[in-house]
């Protein structure tokens, strides 16, 4: 008797992987070992450290970024982005929590995707910006703040 014709249960390959089970938290895939379910790109049941990595960098650097918009709007300067100029002016200092709710969805939708190249290029691409946001604030409130001594 064949290997196939041994097996009791369906193939479990019939489905694939949906975005949220109970197998996003329990699951043991971490990859995939065809590569043509890498090219497709599919859900995975468990996320690597790079990626826990990255999106916890863009959560730390997003909680910077807000830290250092509120330190350069008290020293004069101006928020440029209009829907974060708004925000600002609708919560005053509490912004940051606005802010930090919708990046950490979106956080969350780009992990459950990663297992697509489009979005994994997104993650690295978001970590890069906020970091040369977060860089630009820095270079900007060395230059304002004139020193003290």
């Amino acid at each position: 008797m064949t290997e196939i014709g041994k097996r009791r249960n369906k193939d479990r390959r019939e489905r694939p992987t949906p975005a949220w089970s109970l197998y996003t938290i329990f699951g043991r895939r971490r990859w995939f070992r065809r590569k043509s379910d890498q090219e497709k790109g599919r859900y995975v049941d468990r996320y690597s450290t790079a990626v826990f990595i990255l999106l916890v960098l863009i959560l730390g650097l997003n909680i910077v970024d807000s830290l250092l918009t509120m330190m350069i709007l008290d020293i004069g300067g101006k928020e440029f982005n209009p829907l974060v100029n708004s925000a600002i002016l609708l919560l005053g200092d509490k912004f940051w929590i606005w802010k930090f709710t919708i990046v950490s969805a979106c956080l969350v939708f780009l992990c459950l995707h990663r297992g697509f190249r489009l979005f994994r290029g997104i993650i690295i691409a978001i970590s890069c910006f906020y970091l040369a946001i977060v860089l630009y604030q820095i270079f900007l409130i060395s230059h304002l703040i004139s020193p003290a001594w």
